[in-house]
């Protein structure tokens, strides 16, 4: 029987850049503010972490630094998923080497595998990790769907323990859960349907809100767990114009716009990410002060 590797909601966490790298030490206060918000895991080196613009030696130095920092407190979960099957294998072993508790491994992008090419992909990588996977399906980033047919095949391997869901696809998300092994976790990837995906069985969220909400994210999904779904559902209501404010533009932009506001130096943005447009900063400015985050 798998573990989720957590339950609840885990922090897809964002990386403070310097010109020329990356920020540990704002890393560090952001992971430690975290933990005592009640986040139950931290999840680095993701796409909200900007994992697609850092250098191999960045990807690395990211994951150690991460699960030296959190010391066993909460699970760390590292971001090791590329469209090349040899270096997922390569960052994974380095990340399993290095004590991370698990794996998120988005579906290969660009290449558009087909759905025996991404059984072999997700196999080859657990195979050689052997540390619970994550598989993260996000179609609109990597031009390909993992078919709730294909994670159900894939929920059968001992390394592969669940799926990061962003389709957006509640139907798909429900055949999942009615296809695969009982003990596949499924998190939601998606902010605005927490509540929906833990409904048929989710275990929590990888999340954006949780960068700037940490509590109410968590709170979320302990209150359903508790059995106080309704007041989870309206804690879900009551954050939704936040969350839409979060993804008015392609994320990280908002969040880490957002970051600032609450007086972390989280750095630039790397290029083809530009900065937040005026009118859309204004529109999170207000969704956060509502919230009494700024």
């Amino acid at each position: 029987m798998k573990e989720p590797v957590f339950r609840g909601a885990g922090v897809a966490i964002i990386t403070p850049f310097t010109e020329d790298g990356i920020n540990f030490d704002v890393l560090g206060e952001i992971i430690e503010d975290q933990i005592k918000g009640g986040t139950d895991a931290i999840i680095i080196t993701g796409t909200t972490g900007e994992s697609a613009t850092m250098s191999d030696e960045e990807h690395r130095a990211a994951i150690k630094y991460a699960v030296d920092k959190v010391a066993g407190r909460i699970p760390v979960v590292a971001g090791t998923g590329s469209n090349e099957t040899r270096y997922a294998i390569e960052l994974s072993t380095y990340a399993a080497e290095v004590g991370a508790d698990g794996l998120l491994l988005v579906s290969p992008y660009y290449n558009k595998a087909t759905q025996k090419g991404l059984i072999a992909h997700f196999t080859a990588i657990a195979d050689a990790a052997k540390l619970p996977c994550i598989i993260y399906n996000i179609p609109s980033r990597a031009g390909v769907n993992v078919e709730p047919e294909t994670l159900a095949q894939l929920s059968k391997h001992p390394f592969i323990y669940g799926v990061k869901e962003a389709s957006g696809n509640l139907s798909a998300i429900a055949k999942i859960r009615y296809l695969a092994e009982k003990d596949f976790a499924i998190y939601s990837g998606n902010d605005d349907q927490i509540l929906p995906i833990l409904s048929i069985g989710g275990q929590g969220v990888i999340s954006v809100l949780s960068n700037v909400a940490p509590k109410p994210t968590h709170d979320m999904c302990r209150l359903y767990f508790d059995g106080k779904a309704k007041e989870a559902g309206e804690l879900q209501i009551a954050y939704l114009d936040l969350i839409n404010a979060l993804f008015i533009e392609v994320n990280p932009i908002p969040v880490k716009a957002a970051m600032k506001l609450m007086g972390y130096n989280a750095g630039p943005l790397r290029l083809p990410l530009t900065p937040m447009e005026e009118v859309h900063l204004e529109v999170l400015k207000t969704a956060m002060k509502k919230h009494g985050i700024i």
